[in-house]
């Protein structure tokens, strides 16, 4: 079950809060709805409950708040607008993705699509299914953990009649098992169809929680639409009729021609325009929306139905889950707090009322968990899309171009025509790609959440940078093999053996070759994941040589009292001791690669990425 207790919205600027002080509660076993018209908070509230934007209240799931649930997708299903991934990536695999972030067995993607009926539709791209199907594809995210609620916002808006049949029974197959629906809508006779429980917000306030049996009684009562060019007229012999006759007739004027006559049927209305020679465009039977303040009695809101409101709401968290009040069932047994709306909450016996804070606790937004699985995630996210496998073919295309015209040219060392490193360019080729890919990394993340579906923004954790690392690393080793490999093969059947030979210090020459690639790609994961853009991931790497090399050798070589001539040769030097196991080689071989221009400048961007990406990250821990 779901316990809200008061539920407000920070305010902007002069305006009032979006949400002012809601109090609900949505049981288990039922279909709850949340109603109101456009910009009467229902968003909001949803949001606040699920700790996506900041502002006061408390907010139980099955006794606990949010970010006291280890797991919290597998506690609760979200679906909010549209779903957040990469529209070229397919049905299935989208679903196998997040399946690695919450921890599922694969094959929970093929129930989930059983489901929710896109077995057919499973080799799909995202950016190609409609409506109806994005809402399918968006309940089977929900429903992949199995949780035990669910939190949809507006899940039938743009639905066809079918479609919304068809979803607003598979909400209540959920609920007969036993789990918690919380939906939102606009329409109150969507609410009263599908709903058990009709909890209605006017204005950010709440103004009615009833029965949906109650609800249809008190707000949709059946009407007569009219639509004619003299609507004026026959409002008002409608009216006079009703008055001489003694019958209980309301009409009420509506935009543009339109009249809706209560208490009056079609027949009766259509034999007075008849008999006063009125033209009538419509003439139908509806069931009309009475608005929010057919909802509350005449004494005010105070006349309401109870509504959950913990005495102490407003002044501390409500401890729901101690040692020895589960149920039987596991679950943590529901705190019985209850006060009536518009009533003041009572003081705790024994402390005086003036000591107590007037506003319920604060809510604030919390990170998202990291994935469960981050590695088997990151490699099905990477290899879910082809930009990874275009974006490596065009290297391999361009840098093989480039070593042709390299070698016609001449005058190009061995090492950069293999390459394929014009001594105009900043970067080579298979450098820039392996940046690019490594900035899409989580460039990709916040621009198609994924991640962020049930809880906001995309998680900053140190396991999913790692496994972004490691990924990007072996793509960028990949990358160097084959571009130097391919170089070499076009090389020798355009050119012969002369220029396809291996170099004498290759060793040295590998080494820098594969720090360089790879350098590159954990510049592009690093940059992208502090400034969340793969723009300002490429742009990180493109200012290593651009910008950082050049401010490096100003450093090092301008006038000074003392230069640091002969820096590679004292470290060398220093590096030369005995090393376990021939160790001083492999060090030595770093040490040449980091004091070349281009390597301190990477290692120093990298060292500078790192450090803003962990300050980052334990400065949202700290919030």
């Amino acid at each position: 079950m779901i316990q809200a207790f008061g539920l407000t919205s920070n305010p902007r600027k002069d305006l009032p809060p979006a949400v002012d002080d809601v109090s609900f509660e949505a049981c288990a076993g039922r279909v709850t709805a949340l109603l109101g018209a456009s910009g009467a908070g229902k968003t909001t509230a949803l949001r606040l409950m699920l700790e996506l934007q900041q502002g006061r209240g408390i907010a139980h799931f099955r006794g606990r708040p949010l970010h006291r649930i280890a797991h919290p997708s597998r506690e609760v299903g979200v679906l909010l607008g549209d779903v957040p991934g990469h529209p070229a990536r397919t049905v299935r695999g989208h679903l196998r993705m997040l399946c690695a972030a919450a921890g599922v067995p694969v094959r929970r993607a093929d129930e989930v699509l059983e489901v929710v009926g896109l077995v057919s539709l499973r080799d799909e791209r995202l950016g190609t299914l409609s409506r109806g199907m994005d809402r399918r594809l968006g309940l089977a995210c929900a429903l992949l953990s199995d949780p035990h609620t669910l939190v949809l916002d507006e899940p039938a808006d743009g639905l066809s009649s079918r479609e919304a049949h068809w979803l607003h029974s598979t909400l209540r197959a959920h609920a007969t098992q036993g789990g918690t629906v919380l939906l939102t809508t606009a329409d109150p006779k969507e609410a009263a169809r599908s709903a058990d429980r009709v909890v209605t917000l006017d204005g950010g306030r709440l103004v009615a929680d009833q029965d949906a049996a109650e609800f249809a009684r008190t707000r949709l009562r059946p009407r007569v639409a009219v639509r004619s060019p003299h609507a004026a007229r026959l409002a008002a012999l409608l009216t006079k009729e009703a008055r001489t006759a003694h019958r209980s007739v309301e009409v009420v004027r509506e935009s543009g021609n339109r009249l809706s006559v209560y208490g009056s049927t079609c027949a009766d209305v259509g034999e007075t325009a008849f008999r006063h020679g009125i033209l009538v465009h419509r003439l139908a039977d509806e069931t009309g929306d009475m608005g929010p303040g057919a909802d509350v009695g005449p004494a005010g809101p105070s006349a309401a139905p109870d509504v959950p409101q913990a005495p102490d709401a407003r002044h501390a968290m409500v401890q729901a889950r101690q040692p020895g009040t589960e149920s039987r069932s596991g679950a943590p047994a529901a705190v019985p707090l209850r006060r009536t709306v518009g009533t003041a909450p009572e003081a705790p016996a024994g402390a005086p009322f003036e000591a107590l804070s007037p506003l319920p606790p604060p809510i604030s937004v919390r990170p998202a968990p990291s994935p469960l699985r981050p590695l088997r995630y990151e490699i099905r996210r990477a290899a879910g899309i082809g930009t990874g496998f275009l974006t490596a073919a065009a290297v391999l295309l361009v840098s093989a171009v480039t070593a042709v015209l390299l070698a016609r040219i001449g005058h190009t060392p061995q090492p950069r025509l293999l390459a394929a490193w014009p001594r105009e360019l900043p970067l080579p080729p298979a450098a820039l790609g392996a940046g690019l890919l490594g900035a899409l990394a989580f460039g990709d993340e916040f621009r198609h959440p994924a991640l962020a579906a049930d809880r906001g923004t995309v998680p900053r954790r140190l396991g999913l940078l790692a496994a972004k690392l490691v990924v990007a690393a072996t793509t960028a080793l990949m990358l160097a093999f084959l571009t130097v490999g391919c170089d070499a093969e076009v090389l020798y059947l355009l050119y012969g053996r002369e220029l396809a030979q291996v170099p004498a210090d290759w060793l040295s020459l590998g080494a820098s070759w594969i720090g360089l690639v790879v350098g590159c790609a954990w510049a592009g994961v690093l940059a992208a994941g502090v400034f969340r853009s793969t723009t300002a991931g490429l742009a990180a790497v493109l200012a290593v040589p651009v910008v950082v090399v050049p401010l490096v050798q100003k450093a090092l070589t301008g006038s000074s009292v003392r230069t640091a001539a002969g820096f590679p040769l004292r470290l060398r030097e220093t590096l030369l001791l005995r090393w376990p196991f021939g160790g001083e080689r492999y060090l030595s071989g770093v040490a040449r690669v980091i004091v070349q221009p281009v390597g301190g400048a990477l290692a120093l961007s990298l060292t500078a990425l790192l450090c803003t990406y962990l300050l980052t990250t334990l400065r949202s821990r700290v919030r």
